[in-house]
């Protein structure tokens, strides 16, 4: 191997190793983690929250053994994958070994990290953005309309991981009808790739279809319950923290972009930024949506400096570019990941909260940030949930039904005993094992909810009790219940079904 080759190993094996120390290992996996692992039981086209990519990725995992080394193991390979196609753009773009060290580094020491922990589509969306970018590069470079096939693959690809992709298309459209590129409009074989593209995704389209098209419930109810407490200014501000320490490459991406006669031919790049992220705000998008566009800009300004401080005094600023996203990395390391103990953290909450990171979809400051909360007291909940699943009476007739699909998932992945939760929540609702007669119940609620639980649904039962709770006070579920129902005086099978179809039809 030649020496950039071994630099390029060098980095895809840091990125592997920082993925992997970064999460403290008295964190649980991720309430989203348990939803995504347990896809891989229901294969299908299409799931109420997500396409189908993720399942297909979670049955892998499954064939590997489920454990949380495999479940990590592939958003770190995106994120390592992501690296490795910023490389190659930066030599599409002629860029030399400094201009691939600086691209990498500011890769590297960035946001992805962080999104990099946690096993959900936001990783693959990111390197299926980066990805397609690279592949319109190589058009631009070429004329050669096999990159246009490919890059409807790398769409398909991208869409039936994560709907926004979309976003991507519709900021770059436009901004190539803005250049002189907009040739590539009069070419045929471009509507060709865009039927293959078409095609690829037909099948998660007629899911949609025929299951009422719940993508659209589902972006209704983030509208209503996450996306309302969405602040425009704060998602620009968030902007500038995800690649904090690499600005200033893509600062001059931007300037190169419209200035640099080398990169005149890549000039919708410059347009599609600003377009893509007017998308987003007058969408009121998370913040994190906007991840995947920032990576090609990096190889674009990364290049650019290269070449500019390739001459005279200049030369000796080098050494500092690539410094600078390791220095500004050095402070986020302490707080932005699940790396210290939710009691450090609560003991620190002043600096955590100084960053935003204390602020939750919900609007409110809590104890913890919203994803490491998130990965706790699943364990004590399976094994609390397991306990009493075995004290009961006939334990093979009983269901268990939790009020979110985090609780459901997490039971399912630590059970010991082979339990199946389900809810209504999410794609359990289309889970439901009914082919077995249930005559007990254990009903895992919030506990804002523990009143009203034992009030509707005791009567149907001759036992009824409050069983546990979750005792972790750092836990997002800290104080969710668990009760226990058993011996049923109604068909539980039926009771069920009608919640089924209330579930499914008045959403």
């Amino acid at each position: 191997m030649n020496k950039k080759t071994w630099v390029l190993v060098g980095f895809i094996f840091l990125k592997f190793l920082l993925q992997y120390i970064l999460i403290s290992p008295e964190y649980d996996l991720q309430r989203d983690e348990y939803l995504y692992l347990d896809q891989a039981h229901h294969l299908a086209w299409g799931y109420l929250s997500v396409p189908p990519v993720t399942s297909w990725i979670s049955s892998i995992i499954y064939f590997l053994g489920n454990s949380v080394f495999w479940v990590k193991f592939f958003p770190s390979l995106f994120g390592a994958l992501t690296i490795l196609v910023v490389w190659k753009t930066i030599e599409e773009l002629k860029g030399n070994l400094f201009a691939l060290i600086l691209g990498a580094t500011c890769i590297l020491f960035s946001a992805l990290l962080r999104l990099n922990t946690l096993y959900q589509p936001n990783s693959l969306d990111v390197l299926s953005w980066t990805a397609f970018y690279f592949v319109i590069i190589k058009y631009f470079n070429t004329q050669k309309t096999k990159w246009l096939f490919l890059a409807a693959i790398v769409f398909a690809l991208g869409f039936l991981n994560k709907y926004n992709i979309v976003f991507l298309l519709l900021g770059l459209l436009p901004a190539i009808l803005l250049t002189e590129q907009r040739k590539v409009f009069i070419q045929k074989k471009l509507y060709i790739a865009l039927f293959l593209g078409l095609l690829l995704i037909l099948p998660n389209l007629l899911w949609q279809y025929n299951n009422n098209f719940p993508v659209v419930h589902h972006l209704n109810e983030l509208a209503d319950t996450q996306l309302v407490n969405v602040d425009r200014l704060d998602f620009l501000k968030s902007q500038l923290l995800f690649f904090m320490g690499s600005l200033f490459v893509i600062a001059f991406a931007l300037y190169a972009l419209l200035f640099y006669k080398s990169f005149r031919k890549y000039r919708p790049f410059f347009w599609t930024f600003f377009f893509t992220l007017i998308l987003f705000l007058y969408f009121k998008a998370k913040d994190y949506y906007a991840i995947g566009l920032y990576p090609i800009y990096i190889s674009f300004g990364s290049v650019f400096l290269a070449n500019l401080l390739n001459e005279g005094w200049k030369k000796y600023l080098k050494p500092l570019a690539i410094a600078i996203p390791v220095i500004v990395f050095i402070p986020i390391f302490s707080i932005a990941f699940p790396n210290k103990s939710p009691e450090y953290i609560v003991a620190h909450s002043k600096r955590y909260k100084s960053y935003g990171l204390l602020r939750w979809e919900d609007g409110k400051d809590h104890l913890l940030p919203q994803d490491f909360a998130d990965m706790l007291g699943w364990q004590e909940l399976a094994q609390k949930v397991d306990s009493i699943y075995l004290k009961l009476p006939n334990p093979d007739q009983t269901l268990v039904i939790c009020d979110n699909y985090g609780q459901a998932g997490a039971i399912n992945y630590y059970t010991k005993v082979g339990i199946k939760a389900v809810s209504f929540n999410a794609d359990y609702v289309n889970w439901f094992n009914l082919d077995r007669k249930y005559i007990n119940l254990i009903r895992v609620k919030n506990y804002r909810e523990k009143d009203n639980e034992m009030k509707e649904t005791s009567p149907y039962f001759n036992f009824a009790v409050l069983s546990d709770s979750i005792t972790n006070p750092y836990a997002r579920e800290y104080k969710t219940m668990i009760f226990s129902f058993t011996d049923a005086k109604i068909d539980v099978n039926k009771r069920i079904e009608n919640e089924i179809y209330e579930t499914k039809n008045y959403r």
